[in-house]
């Protein structure tokens, strides 16, 4: 990582560098993983009890502490998966491509990560699934107000931090939002870290841009002098965050991964109807306290993640237009050599559930 430029670390600013280094102890990159994996906990204000004549049965569903992952951490802590009959053990991961080498392995049973994660490994022969939608991508473009950045074309010969090669974000990045402006990476002057060492970056004045996803988006707007200048989702909508299981456990017991389905489905009407309620569930797993310190003094935290939450795009259906762009992006990767082959995307899309949900309509 670049240090920060000295003339721009202004004394003023200095608050912003350590309150945000502050927050990476609790939002760690990328998964923000917290060490050691959950279990369900016998009390909560969430779910209802489980149906007592109904065979609870366990899962160990792996995921990533951003926001893109909040419906399968609502469920856990508002009691959901409880409610429809599953023990979840939640595995957290730094990185989706290390959550999708332990499904490969076994050692996790599903998850929701990024749908390249699956056509990456789907491409090199590995037994996998997308059984059900998730988010639709949000990744924003944050500048910082002195570096005169206005549009992505003003992005050409400066510094932009984003995540490292090969990740949705560096494929949407590259693929998308820098080709739309008839740029390339070899244009601008890139810096690969993870999303909470960006926005400390961009806070120092290391880096000029910072190309990152909630809630660190919204946190680095709130402590730091920048300003956000695109989001993907706005002008490029895509199937982001899916959710994966293997081959294996759909034979094996593909009844506990509806439940999983039905606890995430209730998470994402909840995320969708009371951005509120959903924040007071999961805002301790982003931020400690009750407050959080911004540049206008301090607001309460569960604020900040309500924030976050309003605005994502949750969903649990997968539709025709979104497999359309799972195959552009498929597409996009096999043209920026990060493919091993070309993939078909219904080929490995299992919506065995997602159809009967849509039936019951």
């Amino acid at each position: 990582m670049d240090q920060p430029n000295k003339r721009n670390a202004k004394p003023a600013r200095f608050w912003a560098i350590l309150a945000i280094a502050a927050m990476m102890l609790f939002v760690t990159a990328c998964g923000g993983a917290k060490q050691g994996a959950e279990g369900n906990k016998t009390q909560g204000a969430g779910g209802q009890a489980a149906d007592p004549k109904k065979e609870v049965k366990s899962l160990t569903v792996g995921y990533l502490n951003v926001m893109d992952d909040a419906q399968a951490m609502l469920a856990f802590d508002a009691k959901l998966y409880e409610k429809h009959g599953l023990n979840v053990k939640m595995q957290p991961f730094e990185s989706g491509t290390d959550l999708i080498k332990a499904m490969v392995g076994n050692q996790v049973d599903a998850g929701v990560l990024g749908f390249t994660n699956a056509v990456t490994w789907a491409s090199k022969g590995a037994g996998l699934k997308v059984v059900g939608g998730a988010q639709l991508g949000f990744h924003s473009i944050l500048v910082r107000n002195d570096s005169g950045i206005k549009t992505i074309e003003d992005l050409k010969g400066k510094k932009l931090a984003s995540q490292k090669q090969g990740s949705t974000a560096d494929i949407v990045l590259n693929g998308v939002t820098l080709a739309q402006a008839k740029l390339t990476n070899k244009d601008l002057q890139m810096v690969y870290a993870e999303p909470a060492q960006a926005i400390q970056s961009l806070a120092g004045g290391a880096v000029d841009a910072a190309f990152v996803f909630e809630p660190y988006s919204r946190m680095a707007q709130l402590t730091s002098p920048v300003t956000q200048i695109y989001e993907i989702g706005k002008v490029w909508p895509f199937p982001c965050m899916v959710v994966i299981t293997t081959d294996d456990v759909l034979k094996k017991d593909r009844d506990a991964v509806n439940r999983m389905l039905d606890a995430q489905k209730e998470a994402i009407g909840m995320l969708q109807k009371d951005p509120q309620k959903s924040a007071e569930f999961i805002t301790k797993r982003f931020i400690e306290g009750e407050s959080f310190k911004t540049q206008n003094g301090e607001v309460k935290a569960t604020t900040v993640i309500k924030e976050s939450i309003q605005s994502q795009t949750f969903n649990w259906e997968i539709t025709p237009d979104q497999i359309k762009r799972m195959q552009e992006i498929s597409d996009i990767m096999i043209a920026q050599k990060a493919l091993d082959k070309p993939v078909k995307v219904e080929d490995i899309l299992d919506l065995t559930w997602q159809k009967e949900q849509q039936a019951k309509k």
